[in-house]
C-alpha cells in the first residue's frame, strides 16, 4: 500500500493516562477522562494522539512493563472506553497511535512465566543465559534503571537480561516467534482501527551474538552492543514488509543516542523502515549525557542538535519535533526561566514549531507546567528515580541529592494536569488521587488560561494556527543565523518568495536585536510575539516571528 504520510500535516498530543483527566472519580487517570477532553485538544489545534502505554500491566514502570498486549487495563477504562475514545477521536477528524512496547515485557507476562518453566514454544521467548564458570554474571552490562541487566531466577536456575527495570525481561527477537508474536500485536490493534504506533527504544532489540562484555562505555556498559544491533533494520524491514505496508498507518521510533546520519537508515523516505525518529539530542541542551548527569542549559548546543537535524534531514527524511514528553523534565524548568514564565514558554514554543516536521506537545506543556520539588524522596514514583537517589552520589547529603532530583526527575513530567484552582487542580473528584498535583496548581492550569488573550495556551493555539496556515512552514528552507550567538536563536524558513523568520531570545537581561541580511522587517507583518511593545532591544525572552508574503 502507497504510504501518503498524512502525519507531515498534523500536531499531535501526548497522553500519559494515569495524570491526564480522571473519568470516573477514582483517582486515577483513564480513557473515560481522556473522552472528557477530546474537544479540549482538538482546540488546541492537534489533530493526532499518542496514548503512552494503557495495557494491563503490574506498574514497576508506569505501564512500560507490559502484562497482556491485546487488551486495555481495566483501571484504564478496559476495551469499552478505549473502543468509545478511538470512535471519538476519529469522529473529529483525528488519529490515534499507540505506544508498541516490544524490547521487554513484565515478568508477570504470561510469555516470561512459561520461559521460566521451560514450557515450548516460549523457552527461548527471554534472553535467558548460565553464569560464568568464575560464578559471575554472564557480562558486564548495566541496566538503565535498576544496578546491573541480570537477574538470577530460581525457577529457571539461569539469569535473564533485562536493559530497564528487574521486572522488564527482554524479548528474544533473535527468535522468529516472538517477531511473529509482535505481528499478532500490530495487526490486532490496527485492524481495530488505530492509527499507528510509537515504537519505544526500538534501536535495542537486537542484541550482539555472544553478548559480549562492554569495556569502552563509561555508563550503562553493554549499550553498543543492543543500540543499533546487528539485525535491526532486518527485523524491521520484517515488520514493515509483513504489516505496516499493508495498512494506511505512521511509525515514529524512538532512538536513544542517534545522529542524523545514522537516523536516515531507519527514515530515509526511500529505503527507511519507520517514518519518523524520536531523537534525544535537543533534549540534552542541560546534560552531559542523560537527564541524570545535568549541567548547565546550553543554547548554543540546542540550536546545533535543532539544526544538524533540520539540514541533514532535509529533502531526504521528515522530522518529529518535540521539546517535552514523559521521560524528561519540564522544559520551562531546563531550558526557559520560571522568573520569566509566560515570555520563556511562549519562546521555547516558537523555538521549534516553525521548523520542518510534525510536533509534538506533551500533555501540560500548553500551559507551562514546571518542575515538581517534593520535600520527601518518597514521594517519588518513577523507578529510575528512586534508584538513582538512592544510589547516586552517596557522599552527599540527603538535601543536594534530592535537588539533583528536582532538575531530572521524570516524575516532574508525570503530576497532575492542572486543569483548574479546584483541590487536585480539577484532576479528579476523590479524595486522594493516585499521584500528587503541583503546588503551583491554583496559579497555573488551564482555566486560567483559556480566556486570557496572552496566555501560554492562547499562544500556542495561535503558533499551531500559524504554522498550518503558512505553507512555507511545511515546504520552506531552514536555516539558522548567527549560530554562535550565546543568546538569541533566529531561523529562517523560505519557499518561492515567500519566508519566515523567528527570532527568540534567551536571556533574562534585555538584548540587542539581531536581523540577517536580506530581512527587511518594513516588509514584514509581525505575526507571533510574546510582547505587547517591541523596540530596538530584546526584552527578557522575546520571540518575535515575521512573515513576507510572496
Amino acid at each position: 500500500m502507497a504510504r501518503n504520510r498524512w502525519y507531515k500535516d498534523m500536531v499531535f498530543y501526548q497522553i500519559w493516562p494515569r495524570s491526564f483527566k480522571d473519568g470516573n472519580g477514582d483517582g486515577m487517570g483513564d480513557l473515560w477522562g481522556v473522552l472528557e477532553k477530546l474537544d479540549y485538544i482538538k482546540s488546541l489545534g492537534c489533530d493526532g494522539i499518542w496514548f503512552s502505554p494503557i495495557y494491563p500491566s503490574p506498574g514497576a514502570d508506569c505501564g512500560y512493563d507490559i502484562a497482556d498486549y491485546m487488551d486495555i487495563a481495566a483501571e484504564f477504562g478496559g476495551m469499552e472506553a478505549f473502543r468509545k475514545v478511538l470512535e471519538g477521536v476519529h469522529e473529529r477528524g483525528m488519529k490515534l497511535i499507540m505506544d508498541l512496547v516490544v524490547n521487554h515485557t513484565s515478568d508477570e507476562h504470561e510469555w516470561f512465566q512459561k520461559s521460566r518453566k521451560r514450557i515450548e514454544p516460549y523457552t527461548d521467548y527471554y534472553i535467558w543465559r548460565d553464569a560464568k564458570p568464575d560464578g559471575k554474571l554472564p557480562n558486564n552490562w548495566d541496566s538503565n534503571f535498576e544496578g546491573k541487566a541480570w537477574t538470577w531466577d530460581e525457577e529457571r536456575g539461569q539469569y535473564y537480561l533485562h536493559l530497564f527495570a528487574v521486572k522488564q525481561p527482554d524479548l528474544n527477537m533473535d527468535n522468529p516467534l516472538v517477531r511473529e508474536e509482535v505481528k499478532k500485536i500490530l495487526r490486532f490493534w490496527l485492524d481495530m482501527g488505530v492509527d499507528g504506533f510509537r515504537e519505544d527504544v526500538i534501536t535495542y532489540i537486537s542484541k550482539k551474538e555472544g553478548l559480549p562484555d562492554d569495556h569502552l562505555f563509561p555508563i550503562y556498559k553493554g549499550m553498543p552492543n543492543y543500540n543499533h544491533g546487528p539485525h535491526i533494520h532486518e527485523y524491521l524491514s520484517e515488520f514493515k514488509r509483513d504489516v505496516f505496508d499493508h495498512y494506511d498507518c505512521f511509525t515514529l521510533a524512538e532512538a536513544p543516542l542517534v545522529w542524523p546520519k545514522q537516523a536516515l537508515k531507519y527514515i530515509d523516505e526511500k529505503t527507511g523502515q519507520i517514518d519518523m525518529m524520536i531523537q534525544f539530542q535537543c533534549q540534552c541542551a542541560d546534560c552531559l549525557f542523560t537527564d541524570y548527569m545535568p549541567t548547565k542549559f546550553s543554547l548554543t548546543r540546542m540550536k546545533k542538535a535543532f539544526s544538524d537535524w533540520q539540514y541533514k534531514l532535509a529533502g531526504r527524511a521528515w522530522n518529529m519535533l518535540y521539546l517535552e514528553n514523559h521521560d524528561h523534565p519540564r522544559i520551562i524548568s531546563r531550558y526557559g526561566s520560571e522568573q520569566f514564565w509566560a515570555q520563556s514558554g511562549k519562546t521555547l514554543a516558537a523555538s521549534y514549531l516553525f521548523q520542518q516536521g510534525t510536533p509534538f506537545l506533551y500533555q501540560g506543556q500548553e500551559i507551562g507546567m514546571l518542575n515538581w520539588r517534593p520535600h520527601d524522596p518518597d514521594m517519588y514514583e518513577d523507578v529510575q528515580t528512586r534508584y538513582t537517589y538512592a544510589h547516586s552520589n552517596l557522599k552527599k547529603s540527603p538535601a543536594v541529592r534530592l535537588q539533583k532530583m528536582w532538575r531530572s526527575s521524570r516524575d516532574s513530567a508525570r503530576t497532575l494536569v492542572q486543569w483548574d484552582d479546584s483541590p487536585n487542580a480539577g484532576f479528579t473528584t476523590a479524595e486522594k488521587p493516585w499521584f500528587y498535583v503541583n503546588e503551583n496548581y491554583t496559579r497555573i492550569n488551564v482555566a486560567a488560561q483559556e480566556n486570557d488573550p496572552d496566555s501560554i495556551l492562547n499562544f500556542y493555539r495561535e503558533a499551531i494556527r500559524l504554522r498550518k496556515s503558512l505553507p512555507v512552514v511545511r515546504h520552506g528552507v531552514y536555516k539558522e543565523h548567527f549560530a554562535s550567538d550565546s543568546k538569541l536563536y533566529i531561523y529562517s524558513r523560505a519557499m518561492k518568495g515567500e519566508k519566515l523568520l523567528v527570532i527568540c531570545s534567551y536571556s533574562n537581561d534585555p538584548v540587542a536585536m539581531r536581523v540577517p541580511a536580506g530581512f527587511d522587517l518594513k516588509n514584514a507583518e509581525l505575526i507571533l510575539t510574546n510582547y505587547k511593545t517591541q523596540g530596538k532591544l530584546l526584552q527578557p525572552y522575546e520571540c518575535r516571528v515575521y512573515h513576507w508574503k510572496k
